[in-house]
């Protein structure tokens, strides 16, 4: 860590200029010499954002579910394993860390050293965080996407006061076709982020994304037919309950929000779709096979509540069964896995199925479901995937997995 937080490799003079060149232009709105005009010009487009260099304002904005969706969405996404293969496994090694975010600035994935990601998260410097030019000031992934072209900033020309132990290099990311931004890779650390060779390093790795980028829209041109007739099958009404208390049914019009025990109810039937007696849905559902009585009677109000929305949905009796194919988001996620699509299924699943649930049915497919998962990408998952899914609350602890 010596390398990167040592001061022999960085002008001490040039630091001492820097700093009170930020002094006098951002403290005192007086002019200062020795400083970069790429610089300059950020303080000034910051200075009239009424910018406070020493209270940024980073961002936290979407949860930890609505970032995991947006990100899974994000064609980025796609590009993870080159980041990885490129940047990533080399960074750590010279104490580095990667970080990619999209084309507003928001921050998405950070990887690499891990010492040094505990003491960026001292800056918000995390997943989720504004690092645009409009929330922190000059930075490197904030400077680089308001100029969009690649940039080094190095300590005391960052806008803002408590990141000037760091320095940053970044390039944003085009779409290969359009050319419209479509966000921006950073490698941040000490003096090692701003070394001449880093630049085009970086700017190498983003030329290997967008081409791989290029590729995969070519690829989805020429499997066009099968992913529509895939699409018409999707269409078929769908049952979610991964990483949610209660369940949401998608069955053509408006999503119909499921309180968590019918939700149950319509997971074990998806589940079992030979059909279940009433002794056994009660015992599934209750836990008591002679709660047969309680269990009609939400019947009834299950019932009620799909009526409105689609008569065919409605659960046939004698035995209890689905009258058509509900398709449950579980069982996609074990498909994906089925055809050895892991990346796929774990963007599948977003958490546990019915996670407060204690229903003894739902508890058993919640744990096969997660066991299968888990085996599933310990077992033959690539290294990026392995990753992502010891970053999940399902994983986090998994000593096994991180090992």
């Amino acid at each position: 860590m010596s390398a990167v937080w040592g001061t022999e490799r960085f002008d001490r003079s040039l630091r001492q200029r820097l700093a009170s060149a930020h002094d006098a232009v951002v403290g005192d709105g007086q002019q200062a010499a020795g400083v970069r005009s790429l610089v300059r010009d950020s303080w000034q487009r910051s200075l009239r954002l009424d910018l406070d260099p020493d209270h940024p304002l980073v961002r936290l904005d979407l949860g930890a579910g609505e970032l995991r969706d947006y990100r899974d969405a994000h064609p980025l996404s796609f590009a993870l394993p080159t980041i990885q293969r490129l940047l990533v496994r080399h960074t750590v090694d010279a104490g580095l860390i990667v970080a990619v975010g999209d084309q507003s600035g928001r921050l998405l994935w950070i990887d690499g050293d891990a010492d040094l990601r505990r003491r960026a998260e001292a800056m918000l410097f995390v997943e989720g965080a504004d690092w645009s030019e409009s929330a922190v000031g000059t930075s490197a992934p904030g400077t680089a996407l308001a100029l969009d072209r690649g940039v080094q900033i190095q300590r005391a020309e960052h806008f803002t006061r408590m990141v000037h132990p760091w320095s940053c290099t970044a390039v944003p990311v085009h779409d290969p076709e359009s050319h419209a931004v479509l966000g921006v890779i950073d490698i941040t650390g000490g003096d090692d982020a701003v070394a001449p060779v880093t630049l085009p390093l970086l700017e190498a790795a983003v030329a290997a994304v967008e081409a791989e980028l290029r590729i995969r829209r070519l690829d989805e041109r020429a499997s066009r037919p099968r992913r529509i007739a895939h699409a018409e099958s999707a269409a078929r009404p769908l049952l979610r309950v991964l990483g949610s208390d209660s369940g949401r049914l998608e069955a053509g019009g408006a999503p119909l929000e499921l309180t968590t025990r019918h939700a149950e109810i319509l997971t074990l039937l998806a589940w079992h779709t030979e059909g279940l007696s009433a002794e056994h849905l009660a015992e599934l559902l209750y836990g008591r096979g002679d709660a047969t009585v309680t269990l009609r009677a939400e019947m009834v109000r299950l019932r009620r509540a799909l009526e409105p929305v689609d008569a065919a949905l409605v659960p046939l009796s004698r035995p209890y069964r689905l009258p058509g194919h509900i398709e449950l988001d579980a069982l996609r996620c074990l498909a994906f896995l089925d055809r050895g699509a892991h990346r796929v299924a774990l963007g599948a699943y977003p958490g546990p199925l019915l996670p407060t649930s204690r229903a003894p049915g739902i508890e058993q497919i919640r744990a096969e479901v997660g066991a299968r998962l888990r085996e599933a990408l310990l077992t033959d998952a690539a290294v990026d995937t392995l990753l992502a899914y010891a970053r999940t609350d399902d994983a986090a602890y998994d000593w096994e997995v991180w090992r």
